[in-house]
């Protein structure tokens, strides 16, 4: 029987369907393929473990996109805006977020009158070379700061807050470290502004999960294994979508608002169980995990043109009324690319979806193997499936209860 579909009830399938997809990386159903299939790259000394807690694994792929409902500091995790920071290969940008914080945090000192003078900041460095940076303080003054010395000062005293909502630095700290180049005997306050982490912090956050679940191995503490393990592959398979690379990440300045989810979500819905081929081979170990993750990141980028110039194309040429039809999920009737259009556009860009989401498989199993190799190759034979605690439970309605609001803290994607 044919449907009707009336104006009221149209809104309301669309702003469903905007919320629904166009909010969830690769979708609920990638990533919890991505974390499953990467299961099936470990060796027999893992492997164990992992298929034992394959449910879990999987299912929880999606709780760093629940999060992004509860914290607003989730959704810079998932992305960087590489554009913003100039042109590929983009070699002036730090590849270590320390490295990033000291480039572009600004620092202020306020005095008793308060009166606020700039005395760090991007915008007030003159050179830098491997051990030295110089700086322009005030009008007629530069200042020469060793390099371990404005680092140290980072480490102990930005990294620590970087979680907070202002970085009001201790006066005597900052005194201990730069009295000698900035005078501050009238100064009472340091306030430090962070200039970049809006723009993401992707590549910087894999990092951070690479040590953790290091650590958790090392402690063979099961449920951290588990929990870390699969959050590490939402971002995984984040970093390997192109669209999570630049300012433009929905089409927002092209017009083409709806590519984000038509690329990672409608497309590896239609084709990835019947078509892909998740048999990627062995995980390996990675040496260098810094150059890594900057590698899936640069080659994410790389395609960013494509995946928004051949859209473009495809709905210039494709018959209007054959590019989106009605589909029926989890009992709702949503506007969606028609298979036709969405297979013409996987077509054209000639297997892309599948090489970036069977890469990231790859990409997650040797990064779990890495971890562990790097905890000394602890016995997992051991190692149950735990039940959830109470709290756990408790934590976890919490978080559902966060998505169900459907209020996402920071940007959609």
């Amino acid at each position: 029987m044919k449907k009707t579909i009336y104006p009221t009830t149209l809104f309301l399938v669309l702003f469903l369907f905007q919320s629904a997809h166009l909010n969830l990386e690769w979708g609920f159903f990638g990533h919890r393929l991505i974390n499953r299939m990467a299961v099936f790259t470990l060796p027999p000394g893992m492997m164990i473990f992992y298929k034992k807690n394959i449910e879990y694994v999987s299912d929880h792929a999606v709780d760093p996109d629940k999060r992004r409902y509860a914290t607003k500091h989730e959704a810079v995790r998932h992305y960087i805006d590489l554009d913003i920071w100039g042109e590929y290969p983009f070699e002036n940008f730090p590849r270590t977020q320390i490295g990033a914080l000291m480039k572009y945090t600004d620092v202020f000192v306020i005095d008793k009158q308060n009166d606020t003078t700039l005395v760090l900041g991007n915008e007030l460095r003159i050179d830098e070379d491997k051990f030295f940076i110089k700086f322009r303080y005030q009008e007629n003054k530069e200042v020469v700061i060793p390099k371990k010395k404005f680092q140290s000062f980072f480490y102990n005293n930005i990294l620590a807050k970087y979680y907070d909502d202002v970085w009001e630095l201790d006066l005597d700290s900052f005194q201990l470290y730069f009295d000698e180049f900035f005078p501050t005997s009238n100064g009472y306050k340091v306030i430090a502004e962070d200039k970049f982490s809006e723009y993401g912090v992707l590549p910087f956050h894999l990092m951070r999960m690479q040590n953790k679940l290091t650590k958790a191995f090392e402690n063979k503490d099961a449920k951290s294994i588990l929990r870390i393990s699969a959050d590490y592959g939402h971002y995984i398979g984040d970093a390997h979508v192109p669209l999570h690379t630049t300012e433009n990440y929905n089409g927002q300045l092209t017009n083409q608002i709806g590519i984000h989810a038509f690329w990672e979500s409608r497309i590896p819905e239609l084709f990835a169980e019947e078509e892909y081929d998740f048999f990627v081979g062995k995980a390996e170990y990675v040496e260098n995990k810094v150059d890594y993750f900057w590698d899936i990141i640069l080659t994410s980028h790389q395609l960013v043109d494509s995946v928004l110039l051949i859209e473009a194309d495809m709905v210039k040429a494709f018959p209007e009324d054959k590019q989106f039809c009605f589909d029926n999920r989890n009992d709702l009737t949503v506007r969606t690319q028609c298979r036709a259009f969405a297979e013409a556009y996987s077509d054209r860009m000639q297997g892309m979806v599948e090489e970036r989401m069977t890469s990231s498989v790859y990409s997650l199993g040797s990064l779990w193997y890495t971890a562990w190799v790097d905890a000394g190759q602890p016995d997992l034979a051991d190692l149950g499936n735990e039940e959830l605690t109470e709290r756990e439970k408790k934590e976890l309605e919490e978080l559902n209860n966060s998505v169900r609001s459907g209020d996402i803290k920071g940007r959609e994607h």
